[in-house]
């Protein structure tokens, strides 16, 4: 795709801008900014991974991976507020949930260590890997802002903190592992996934395209199931002091 064509394609920004505007969306703004900061972006590191692509060095491998971690954990954190060192607990999360990934892939050699396989399938780890974790948070703290007296009122007969939380953190996970579920069960039916139909436009073999397809699909699966698991273990805790008293979520403190 030449330069020329990218510009001709921005008549699928005019079009959401036109019915914003019309039906008066107040979405103008959101669209402009999302679309110039994502021509930005993807335009500078597409220049950056040409770079790391061609040396092909394992130093420039890793700190594209934690360059994306990095970013991937500052989106997530906004989200996080009330729960106490909910940085650290997300920056664990994805940490860990990219050496299990890639460790495995590595170590049983499904992938070889090259940086046109492992940054582009790291990246969709990473990403949805923040994206469950987004789904985990908002769930979780709209059950234990809903469900506080109740996890009081189980503290109060003698439960432990594990109990008292059960059901608002399996609830939690639960919602936020759904999508991913669901979205797998009709791949393929509904919609051909992103890298399938990428590794067709660049002309793969299908059959190959879907093999690797297959392979992301159920790593993913292993991402939302991981990372969902692991924000849940991690933050409940923080919501008890260390004499086993629920606190809240922080802010809700504060406020009060």
């Amino acid at each position: 795709m030449s330069y020329v064509q990218l510009a001709t394609s921005l008549i699928f920004i005019a079009i959401p801008l036109i019915l914003a505007f019309t039906l008066k969306l107040g979405l103008e703004k959101d669209i402009l900014i999302a679309t110039v900061r994502s021509i930005i972006q993807l335009l500078i590191i597409g220049y950056i991974l040409t770079f790391v692509f061609e040396s092909d060095s394992p130093i420039y491998i890793l700190l594209m991976i934690l360059l994306m971690i990095g970013a991937a954990t500052l989106n997530v954190i906004r989200k996080g507020d009330g729960i106490p060192g909910i940085q650290w607990i997300v920056l664990a999360t994805l940490v860990s949930v990219e050496v299990l990934t890639m460790g495995l892939m590595l170590g049983l050699n499904i992938i070889p260590f090259e940086a046109q396989q492992v940054i582009p399938i790291s990246g969709m780890v990473i990403g949805n890997c923040m994206i469950l974790s987004l789904l985990f948070l908002n769930k979780f703290k709209d059950e234990v802002e809903r469900g506080d007296e109740v996890i009081e009122l189980i503290l109060s007969l003698g439960g432990d903190t594990k109990t008292a939380i059960d059901t608002s953190l399996k609830s939690a996970i639960r919602t936020s592992m759904i999508p991913t579920i669901e979205a797998q069960k009709t791949m393929g039916l509904v919609q051909l996934p992103g890298m399938m139909s990428g590794l067709i436009i660049g002309g793969a073999n299908p059959m190959e395209a879907v093999l690797y397809q297959l392979l992301i699909l159920f790593l993913l699966l292993t991402t939302a199931a991981t990372s969902a698991v692991l924000v849940g273990y991690m933050s409940y805790r923080k919501l008890f002091n260390q004499k086993s008293q629920f606190i809240g979520l922080t802010y809700r403190k504060a406020d009060k």
